[in-house]
């Protein structure tokens, strides 16, 4: 990489700590997430839930995220990103710690919607922090790598709940207490964090700005990432919802909530669905599914700069549709080939995931793009937390096979809108992306 895109050498260990901080804030939500759907099951089993219960504590931190997202988001914006930086991940660990002592199911259901709530403030905050100071060569990647972070923690939450609760014969609280232990570590690398500078320069603050970034980032590099070409203007509900602004929003809103609503429909229930499916081994299963996920999630990361956001957004939202389809189809068909369409839709629906951290902070211009990024989580959260809610009581009453087509059609509308409204914004500085057209001339 050329010195005209990249910090000074003695201050990129600045950088690499920040892209750290945020990615593992996306990783706490994936271990937690991760964590809920193995002791699923034996939350129903221990506390006796019937299936309304059960959908609900499944989709409780998406419920909470829906509140989250957008309070923190608006908060972000006009307080600033430092403070709410780190006040997140302490009300974490304390809900996180209270899942312990639960007894009754609308105990552990008030925790876990609370922990969605600091979930929720996770995604309006962190990726903002870290485009705000990143360089526009390689913004992608590092954005991509909090997508990464939330795939592998949702991973390790799998393997390390399988491992605690079968070998070593934990109970279920206290595997739902790990989700603590990546919180603290992200508490501690956020220490010390400043203020973003293009937040500043939006509350017409620029020496501030420009001291933060000298001191953070070396002499030269807020006139090379033109730091200054931000323009100073009001942010709030009405100014997201105005003009061009409010059409980028419906983008992200649709296209955000087509890729995490099948996903955590099937893997939050990724066991139940598999053993309806007659696998031998529903376990195994989801362990190499989530595996796939991560691998996808890495592989979207390592391309992102060189093909470009479209080509990952577009192509995939019709490859998740095929696999679904195949399934929900040919529900009858060998089991290898159910874990085979299952896996491809895993690689592509995570190596697509990825955008869902890149294109909101793109597109939206500093003073809403906090805001923007909340209200877009919290719409694509109703979407999740309505397939989680759904997907059981659907396997019940019409089966795995139209389930599966339901989702397979959700991936359609997902790759319809992108076609019309997908901007390309690689390579771009942050404040050009938030004005790109969102109808491409070569769309």
């Amino acid at each position: 990489m050329s010195a005209t895109t990249t910090p000074d050498r003695a201050k990129s260990g600045f950088l690499r700590r920040m892209t750290l901080a945020c990615a593992w804030g996306e990783g706490v939500d994936g271990f937690d997430l991760g964590v809920v759907s193995v002791t699923l099951p034996f939350i129903a089993a221990a506390l006796h839930t019937t299936p309304v219960q059960t959908g609900l504590i499944g989709a409780s931190s998406l419920i909470g995220i829906f509140f989250g997202s957008p309070l923190a988001g608006f908060l972000t914006d006009r307080y600033g990103r430092r403070l709410m930086f780190s006040i997140d991940l302490v009300l974490f660990v304390v809900l996180g710690a209270l899942q312990a002592v639960v007894t009754e199911p609308w105990q552990l259901l008030a925790v876990r919607i609370l922990l969605g709530v600091t979930i929720g403030a996770e995604y309006a905050i962190g990726a903002a922090m870290l485009a705000e100071f990143a360089p526009a060569r390689g913004r992608g990647r590092r954005l991509s790598a909090l997508l990464v972070s939330w795939y592998v923690g949702y991973l390790a939450a799998v393997v390390l709940s399988y491992l605690l609760i079968s070998a070593a014969g934990l109970s279920w609280r206290w595997v739902l207490v790990t989700s603590a232990v990546p919180a603290l570590v992200t508490m501690v690398l956020r220490v010390g964090m400043p203020e973003s500078p293009r937040w500043l320069i939006s509350r017409g603050r620029a020496d501030l700005a420009e001291q933060i970034v000298d001191d953070r980032l070396g002499a030269g590099y807020y006139a090379r990432e033109q730091f200054g070409a931000e323009s100073r203007a009001d942010g709030g509900l009405r100014a997201l919802l105005r003009g061009s602004n409010r059409r980028r929003l419906i983008f992200i809103c649709v296209f955000w909530a087509c890729n995490v609503a099948p996903y955590f429909a099937i893997f939050t229930f990724a066991p139940t669905v598999l053993e309806s499916l007659r696998l031998s081994n529903p376990a195994a299963g989801t362990i190499a599914l989530n595996a796939t996920a991560a691998l996808g999630a890495l592989v979207g990361m390592l391309t992102i700069e060189r093909v470009g956001r479209r080509v990952q957004l577009i192509p995939s939202f019709w490859v998740m549709a095929v696999a679904l389809a195949l399934i929900g189809l040919w529900s009858g068909a060998p089991s290898v080939l159910i874990v085979l369409a299952f896996g491809v839709f895993s690689f592509f629906n995570a190596l697509q995931g990825n955008l869902t951290a890149v294109y909101p902070i793109e597109i939206l211009p500093t003073e809403v793009r906090s805001s923007g990024v909340g209200v877009s989580a919290a719409f694509s959260r109703v979407a999740a937390a309505a397939g989680t809610f759904l997907l059981p009581l659907g396997i019940t009453s019409l089966g795995t096979g139209p389930c599966m087509l339901i989702a397979a059609a959700v991936c359609v509308v997902g790759g319809v809108v992108s076609q019309v409204m997908a901007p390309e914004t690689t390579g771009r500085a942050l404040h050009e992306t938030s004005r790109a057209a969102l109808v491409p001339a070569a769309a």
